[in-house]
């Protein structure tokens, strides 16, 4: 950490002392804040209530305005909302009243400084050695990939270790609302958007970000989260020779990650018709790596799907190449249960055996449990 970033976070912690040992626990991964008395902590997944608390409602909200103030921001009644990355990469957002009814409410959340890796999601039980061989290759082929889940699902933190498995030799552009990835790659570009000043000039969206990046001689894309209109300029990117581009959505299965994806892209002034975008996507993309996060608080790879056209209905053709077998709670009150293959090739089967990668086709046979 940079003698700037550490002289902040004893600066934050002195904003927020009421909850500083929190900030200071490796353990707890965001804490959140719903006005003055009334503060919980995620740790290892888990949401639990904290006996901490601020004098009042002030304390809190000129905790909120020093934060604000000191990152460039500002919080207020005519911009009552605050979407920040810290200088020692913690995210913060916040809610003043009267939008936030129980008082000013925020939300910080932590990134771990720790590289993590296929191996760890092993390790995790998040994963099995055989679909992260798959993604990995996947990853060497250059498949266009969309990570897709929940909120807190871990979304972010998969999309680094993807990253983290691009081939040498080539040129990667990270595109993100606020800094959150961190790529650990020989070449890479990381462009953040900026927000409009006070006179609402000065905006710089992921969209414009990905034109800028288009003419930037990229090799590989990533977008840390796609929630807008950028959407049609990714689409497009992954349809024009750049292959390996990833993404992140926010969706609960990977069809449904198809369709926002859509309905995002159709919220772009572009003139493309319906049926035309639908095919763009479905020629776009590989991959659809959905992750979630389970009852027991652990996140792990739910189903590796395939984009494979449409069904006769119009539906999107998405077939399950790994899926999460059934789970079962332990006597250790855990979930217990491993990703599997279903039976399915996928597509680029070939492509895996013309550039002699030791994985073979029984790799994917479907193993009856039980």
């Amino acid at each position: 950490m940079s003698d700037a970033s550490s002289v902040f976070v004893e600066s934050l912690k002195n904003f927020l002392s009421p909850i500083a040992n929190y900030l200071d626990d490796e353990n707890v991964t965001e804490v959140m804040i719903n006005g003055p008395h009334d503060i919980w902590v995620e740790v290892k997944g888990k949401i639990q209530k904290t006996n901490a608390r601020f004098s009042d409602e002030d304390a809190l909200r000129a905790a909120v305005n020093n934060i604000a103030q000191s990152v460039g921001r500002r919080i207020n009644d005519e911009e009552p909302r605050l979407d920040a990355r810290l200088p020692n990469g913690y995210r913060i957002h916040a809610v003043i009243p009267p939008c936030a009814r129980n008082g000013t409410t925020v939300a910080i959340r932590k990134f771990s400084k720790v590289s993590i890796t296929f191996k760890d999601y092993v390790n995790w039980g998040a994963i099995t050695v055989d679909a992260a061989q798959f993604l990995d290759i996947a990853m060497k082929l250059g498949k266009n990939i969309l990570v897709s889940g929940g909120t807190g699902s871990g979304k972010t933190t998969l999309l680094g270790v993807l990253c983290s498995r691009i081939p040498k030799g080539q040129r990667v552009i990270v595109i993100e609302d606020a800094t959150e990835l961190d790529v650990e790659y020989e070449h890479v570009v990381s462009f953040e958007t900026k927000n409009a000043d006070e006179q609402g000039q000065g905006e710089v969206s992921i969209r414009d970000l990905l034109k800028s990046a288009l003419r930037l001689r990229p090799d590989r894309i990533i977008v840390g989260e796609v929630r807008s209109a950028e959407a049609l300029e990714l689409i497009q990117a992954m349809n024009t020779g750049h292959k390996g581009c990833l993404g992140t959505v926010h969706a609960n299965t990977a069809p449904d990650a198809l369709i926002r994806l859509e309905t995002l892209a159709q919220g772009g002034d572009s003139k493309v018709s319906e049926k035309a975008l639908r095919t763009q996507i479905v020629s776009a993309l590989d991959l659809v790596v959905q992750i979630s996060r389970y009852s027991d608080g652990s996140r792990r790879i739910h189903s590796i799907d395939e984009v494979r056209g449409f069904n006769p209905d119009g539906s999107y053709n998405v077939v399950s190449i790994y899926h999460m077998s059934r789970l079962v709670k332990g006597q250790d009150g855990q979930l217990h249960g491993q990703l599997e293959p279903t039976g399915e090739l996928p597509q680029f089967m070939s492509e895996i055996e013309d550039n002699g990668i030791p994985f073979p086709r029984t790799k994917f046979q479907h193993r009856k449990v039980g």
